[in-house]
């Protein structure tokens, strides 16, 4: 039997220091290059997933921004990235005019950008932005037109939670958007994408590409239910939520205590 590992990485394959252990690192690598098929799922991008994985080796594509995007940009084969139905400008203009004042993220002539209204920053845009002002994609703007070029794949809203609530109860149902507040700042966030955009449609379309025939997934949050219901095998980390754990094959050890890298030389040992 062909099975496919993947893993969340926040709370699940990462310590609370948003890093791979050494002991993860060393424990995946070697049962990578004994031949497992293995990646994570998240909602990071490429550009700060693997610095947090530093050091993993992974045998499948892995996954980014809740499944708007797969493959890593330096693959031979270009990444598959989900695409919004309609006028995504359309969208965008009213946010803006119910006050929130989306980061937009796009591929402009080939390369990944988040842009921003840099005189429209709420204070938890701010704080999230200045972690990442060094960013090769970190694009300031100051007009609509120039927010909204290239081809839109995430919307990153940060804001007070009841505003945002109006607007998730808005579009929950016309998009795919994911309500929660950010594991470590502790700001509410609210992420719009494609409605296929899922860690369960990626999950899903990856398995059928790599011909396997089991998808073996972990994970800790909310935002892992839906990956879950798709798995045939799923394994929830000991701190994760109550409604993952109650959906889950099993619940294994905590990130803290390299859960995910201690069942898989487990299962590999069979």
């Amino acid at each position: 039997m062909k099975t496919l590992y993947l893993s969340d990485l926040d709370g699940t394959l990462l310590c609370g220091n948003q890093h791979t252990s050494q002991f993860t690192v060393d424990a995946i690598n070697g049962l990578v290059a004994r031949g497992m098929l293995f990646s994570f799922a998240t909602a990071r991008s490429e550009e700060t997933a693997v610095p947090a994985v530093n050091g993993l080796n992974t045998s499948a594509p892995p996954i980014f921004y809740n499944g708007a995007v797969t493959g890593f940009a330096h693959d031979i084969a270009p990444p598959v990235c989900m695409r919004f139905s309609g006028d995504i400008t359309a969208l965008i203009g009213k946010l803006i005019k119910d006050g929130i004042f989306p980061t937009v993220y796009s591929f402009i002539d080939g390369e990944e950008k988040f842009s921003f209204l840099r005189d429209k920053c709420t204070d938890g845009m701010t704080e999230f932005l200045e972690t990442r002002k060094h960013c090769v994609r970190y694009r300031p703007v100051g007009t609509f037109t120039e927010l909204t070029q290239g081809n839109i794949f995430y919307l990153l809203c940060i804001d007070s939670k009841d505003k945002l609530g109006t607007v998730y109860e808005k579009y929950r149902n016309v998009h795919y958007c994911v309500f929660q507040k950010d594991m470590y700042s502790g700001s509410q966030w609210l992420e719009i994408m494609p409605k296929n955009s899922t860690k369960a449609n990626a999950a899903v379309m990856l398995k059928k590409r790599l011909n396997c025939d089991e998808l073996v997934v972990f994970g800790d949050g909310i935002n892992d239910i839906e990956l879950f219901k798709v798995a045939d095998r799923k394994y929830a980390v000991e701190n994760a939520v109550a409604e993952l754990k109650k959906i889950a094959t099993a619940v294994i050890e905590s990130n803290e205590d390299d859960g995910v890298a201690r069942f898989l030389l487990s299962e590999l040992k069979k």
